[in-house]
This record gives C-alpha cells, sequence and structure tokens, in this order.
C-alpha cells in the first residue's frame, strides 16, 4: 500500500467506485493527478477492472471493500486506513441503491436497504475519517445527492428521503467544518446514465427534461473534480445539480 505523506499526494475515496458515476468520478480524479482510494463491496471484477484501467494510464489507485452500510465494517477498514497513511484530502461518498415501489406497496426492506444504504452511510463512512481531517485543516467533502431529494419523484419515497437527509446533513456539516478549512457540498444529479436508469421509462422522462437528454457519468465527475480542487476552496454548503434544467 502506497504511504500517502504530504500534500502534494492528495488521496480521495470515492465510494462506489466500481461504476456508474463513482467509476468516473474515480477515472477523472485519477487524470487530475489525485491518488484514488476506490471503495467497492459486492462489484470486486468492475473494481479490478478500473485499478487496472488507472494504472494503465500512469495514475495511482488502490482498491479498499467494505460496506457502507455496515458500521463496524466502514470503522474498522477506515480506521485503519487512516492509521497506516493519514490523513485524505477528499471523500466522495457516492455508493448508494434504489429500490422503487409505490409507497403503498413498499416493503420494510425496500425502506431499510436504501435508508441504511444511502443515508446511513454518510455516518458510517464519514465519521470514522473527520478527526484525521480536521487535524490536517484542509479537504474536501463532496456526498451525493440527486434531483429526487429536491423535488421528490414518485416511487421514489425511499430514495427522496434519503437523498434530502443527504443535503440536510452536508449543510450541517459544512457549518461544523468550515472554520477548518474543510468544505463539505452536494452534487444532485437528474437522470444520467448508469445501470439505475436502465429500466426506466424514457419516453416518459426526457420529456420532462429541457435539454432532451439524459446525462453522461462524465458531466457529473467534472464537477467532483472542480470541487476537490484548490480552486472551490471558497464554495461550500452548497447544492450544485447537474440535469440539464429538469429542477
Amino acid at each position: 500500500m502506497a504511504r500517502v505523506t504530504s500534500e502534494t499526494e492528495k488521496a480521495v475515496l470515492v465510494t462506489g467506485a466500481s461504476r456508474g458515476i463513482g467509476r468516473a468520478i474515480a477515472l477523472a480524479a485519477a487524470e487530475a493527478g489525485y491518488t484514488i482510494i476506490a471503495h467497492y463491496n459486492r462489484g470486486e471484477a468492475a473494481a479490478v477492472s478500473l485499478r487496472e484501467e488507472i494504472r494503465a494510464k500512469g495514475g495511482n489507485i488502490e482498491l479498499i471493500k467494505f460496506d457502507v452500510a455496515n458500521r463496524t465494517d466502514c470503522r474498522t477498514k477506515l480506521e485503519a486506513w487512516t492509521e497506516a497513511n493519514g490523513a485524505l484530502w477528499g471523500i466522495v461518498n457516492n455508493a448508494g441503491i434504489n429500490a422503487d415501489n409505490s409507497f403503498p406497496a413498499m416493503s420494510d426492506d425496500n425502506w431499510d436497504s436504501v435508508i441504511h444504504t444511502n443515508l446511513d452511510s454518510f455516518y458510517n463512512v464519514l465519521h470514522p475519517l473527520l478527526m484525521p481531517l480536521c487535524r490536517r485543516k484542509r479537504g474536501r467533502i463532496i456526498a451525493m445527492a440527486s434531483v429526487s431529494g429536491i423535488i421528490g419523484n414518485r416511487g421514489q419515497v425511499n430514495y427522496s428521503a434519503s437523498k434530502a437527509g443527504i443535503i440536510g446533513a452536508a449543510k450541517a456539516l459544512a457549518v461544523e467544518l468550515a472554520s477548518r478549512s474543510i468544505t463539505v457540498n452536494c452534487i444532485a444529479p437528474g437522470i444520467i446514465e448508469t445501470d439505475m436508469m436502465k429500466s426506466a421509462s424514457l419516453e416518459v422522462i426526457l420529456p420532462t427534461i429541457p435539454m432532451g437528454r439524459v446525462g453522461k457519468p462524465e458531466e457529473v465527475a467534472a464537477l467532483a473534480v472542480f470541487l476537490l480542487s484548490d480552486a472551490a476552496a471558497y464554495i461550500t454548503r452548497q447544492v450544485i445539480s447537474v440535469n440539464g434544467g429538469l429542477a
């Protein structure tokens, strides 16, 4: 494991990095010169593929496996990493799932799995990493929200609740960390071309998007890389949408 020892070796943890938006962020951040700590849980083959792609381009990456919904697993793995390597520069809390259903038909598992994975992970992932980051007195936190957490979506009461909760948590944390020069922002993607959208009815969705198309993961990643940069040092407590004008 490469030891991160200086301000010039900026290590960024990206959760859910093996696919979709997380993968695009990991690739773009590596290209920008960050050392990527790529989290995965079940998608080991995809994570290894990401590692090979980044290394082939001359980037630095290591993989870390844990379940973002499991507090003990997060704490054990992340405390061990910081003990060995020091404070991260950035954390992109991206991992998430959906389990869409109309609210009257929503099962306990539909609700619990989404809340535990999407919202509880805000605490589970960030809490073990914050004290080293606070001692460093510089850093970036990006929480992946959603247009669903801003306007609400039919069939996504659980998902909308989790993403709205992330927005509230990030805004409060931003106030706590601002004096330490640690920024906390949310990115709220709209309809993005990922596996999560494979079952979507685009003929219904596209007319609601002023730009008339779905977004690309790389378009979200470009914003994330900017928010990680020194140029974004005075941007905090914000929710920035990437949604083609949907909301």
